[in-house]
């Protein structure tokens, strides 16, 4: 790929945790400066002094150019916004003074949070982003990619009629890590990731495992099941179409309406996650860390949808109410946290 033209943009990612990291070391071992920014002043510093180091399933060390928020400076064309959810009109509204006029921020969070953001900046300079692929960060400066190879993928669209001028820019940008599709129904995207994100994460950290041990026993794998069988029904009730992810019809193979259907569903659940087996959801690794999760964001979303349609979430009113009993200290994560969904579904 001829990257001359992208040389000329200049690209933030800000919020550059396990996710981000891992992407600006692709984006500038591909020969394109990207500027990682981040608040964790550790974390900075090892990125400045030891480069990005990528383990997993792809290790290489990269340097990188990285800088607390409070170091930014002059004006960015294009700003990957890796954040959680919880701080979007605080840290937007900030942002929007480090953005070029016909610059475009491009947001990779969990949920729907286009909306909000366009309300800040305008639709045409706000696109969307899913990512296909996990990474946890084991310490300062060191990522750990825990999808396969063939798994990086994302998915890019718009919420605005008018694509963003820059919108071919950032598509070359991502595909320097993995491939790209784009995506017209743009919110049938987002909510086959939100799908993932609510069953697989959900039950990451409800029982403090990865997808892969979350989709194997039986019992926990019933409640993932549960999980995606109510994304899919409120996605049904509001008139949304959910899009293929990686090429494969998740509610062709997933959904089910008779015994034998949802007999296939459940047996092809730990087939169907098996190239992000090992990722461990972000959710958990915030309870790990102390922190307060976006459980709110993505469980929350479908409930809230769910009340909007008219049509009930209980298996995913009962993992927010789990997850925020993790936050509170009252229960730890863990297997025995199933309980809690007894009578659920």
């Amino acid at each position: 790929m001829d990257t001359k033209n992208l040389n000329l943009m200049r690209t933030a990612i800000y919020g550059a945790g396990s996710l981000g990291t891992i992407l600006g070391a692709f984006i500038n071992k591909a020969g394109v400066p990207v500027e990682l920014i981040n608040r964790n002043k550790a974390h900075v510093e090892a990125l400045q002094t030891k480069g990005a180091q990528v383990t997993g399933t792809i290790e290489f060390c990269q340097p990188v150019k990285a800088y607390t928020p409070d170091e930014m400076s002059g004006t960015y064309d294009i700003i990957f916004l890796m954040t959680k959810q919880q701080h979007n009109k605080e840290v937007v509204a900030m942002l929007k003074d480090y953005l070029a006029e016909d610059g475009v921020l491009v947001t990779f969070q969990n949920g729907l949070p286009e909306l909000q953001i366009a309300e800040i900046l305008g639709e045409e300079r706000v696109l969307g982003c899913t990512v296909a692929w996990g990474a946890t960060m084991h310490g300062p400066g060191v990522c750990e990619l825990t999808s396969e190879p063939d798994a990086l993928s994302f998915g890019l669209g718009s919420i605005s009629e008018k694509r963003s001028r820059h919108f071919d820019k950032v598509k070359e940008l991502l595909e320097l890590m993995g491939t790209v599709d784009v995506e017209e129904n743009f919110i049938g995207t987002r909510w086959s990731k939100l799908l993932i994100n609510a069953s697989f994460s959900g039950m990451s950290a409800v029982l403090g495992c990865t997808f892969g041990e979350a989709a194997g026993p039986k019992e926990s794998r019933r409640v993932v099941q549960a999980l995606i069988k109510e994304c899919i029904d409120v996605c049904r009730v509001g008139g949304i179409r959910i899009e293929p992810v990686q090429g494969k019809d998740i509610v062709k193979l997933l959904d089910y309406s008779n015994s034998l259907k949802k007999a296939f569903s459940f047996f092809i659940i730990p087939i169907a996650i098996r190239k992000h087996a090992k990722l461990k959801a972000s959710m958990l690794q915030d309870i790990e860390k102390g922190k307060l999760t976006e459980v709110d964001s993505i469980n929350g979303a479908v409930s809230e949808y769910g009340r909007k349609v008219g049509f009930p979430t209980p298996v995913n009113d009962c993992v927010v109410e789990i997850i925020h009993n993790i936050e509170q200290g009252k229960i730890k994560p863990g297997f025995e946290n199933l309980k809690y969904f007894t009578g659920s579904f």
